[in-house]
């Protein structure tokens, strides 16, 4: 219950600013609605009427509200919402946490929510309670085509990190590189590499190449633990496309991999090997370039 206060009036303080009276007098009536009456009736109607008080605008945090996420939940990252993601999840905190009636609600949100609905319950799943038992709905979401839904699951949420079976994950993974979707915001994204998932990788790219279509540079990032000479060939296949973005990559994932000849192949490569020991040329920046190209 503590935990839920804390997190309520961690979100409200990002909709004071930024909304007007009416709004916030309406979402604190709701919000005590839904906390004292607990049937999903007056839930589902608040729910869907957010959308009428609140609009789509990005939050804004600051670097002391970032690292207060973090402690309100490992890995917990609403840097990329709205203001009506915030509302809605607000309301999802005052649903009372009567595990059977919770899921009931939760679970019709899911079915019958629109797509921004459904934006804001994956978002969410972090901080929701029993978490854990909605595994299910998430590896499910990923299944979506709509960009919206699976970034909201994918990207900046530490659930998939911590909860997906490693097929999964690389499904997942994989997805968000089809997708061309950023990488370097994949929660966990190193701690999870694992060699099947590299070999998709391998794998992808060269399904690519022989369709005469590019590869997201960021996709290297995910074989570096594993290089080896096959790996290494993609690499220099990479190199050899002369793409500037496509030669950082892969001579960052050389610099990152104890494979004694992809060592050797970044000493070809003075000036982005400076670039890269000092932060100039990292796979964050990459992924931000590439997206900017897409």
């Amino acid at each position: 219950m503590e935990t839920q206060k804390t997190l309520t009036s961690f979100l409200y303080q990002f909709l004071e600013n930024s909304s007007e009276k009416p709004a916030l007098d309406w979402l604190n009536l709701q919000a005590e609605k839904i906390h004292s009456d607990g049937t999903p009736t007056k839930f589902f109607l608040a729910f869907s009427q957010a959308s009428r008080y609140f609009k789509k605008l990005p939050i804004n945090l600051s670097v002391d509200q970032k690292q207060k996420a973090s402690e309100l939940g490992a890995g917990f990252d609403p840097a990329h919402w709205d203001l009506l993601q915030t509302a809605r999840t607000i309301l999802l905190l005052q649903f009372p946490q009567e595990k059977k009636a919770w899921f009931g609600a939760i679970n019709q949100l899911f079915e019958t929510g629109d797509m921004h609905e459904q934006q804001a319950l994956y978002s969410a799943l972090p901080i929701l309670p029993f978490s854990e038992d909605l595994l299910p709905r998430a590896i499910d979401g990923c299944r979506t085509n709509m960009t919206v839904i699976f970034d909201s699951i994918a990207l900046n949420n530490p659930f998939p990190f911590k909860y997906f079976p490693e097929a999964n994950w690389n499904q997942m993974v994989l997805k968000a590189v089809f997708m061309q979707r950023p990488l370097y915001r994949v929660q966990g994204l190193e701690e999870r590499r694992n060699l099947p998932l590299a070999n998709i990788a391998s794998d992808f790219a060269h399904e690519r190449w022989a369709a005469g279509r590019p590869v997201m540079a960021e996709i290297w990032r995910l074989v570096v633990p594993f290089i080896n000479e096959k790996f290494l060939d993609d690499l220099k296949k990479a190199i050899g496309l002369e793409d500037l973005l496509q030669i950082k990559a892969a001579v960052l994932a050389c610099t990152e991999s104890d494979f004694v000849p992809a060592k050797k192949l970044v000493s070809n490569y003075p000036e982005i090997k400076k670039e890269i020991e000092s932060g100039a040329v990292s796979w964050g920046k990459i992924g931000i370039e590439f997206q900017n190209r897409v």
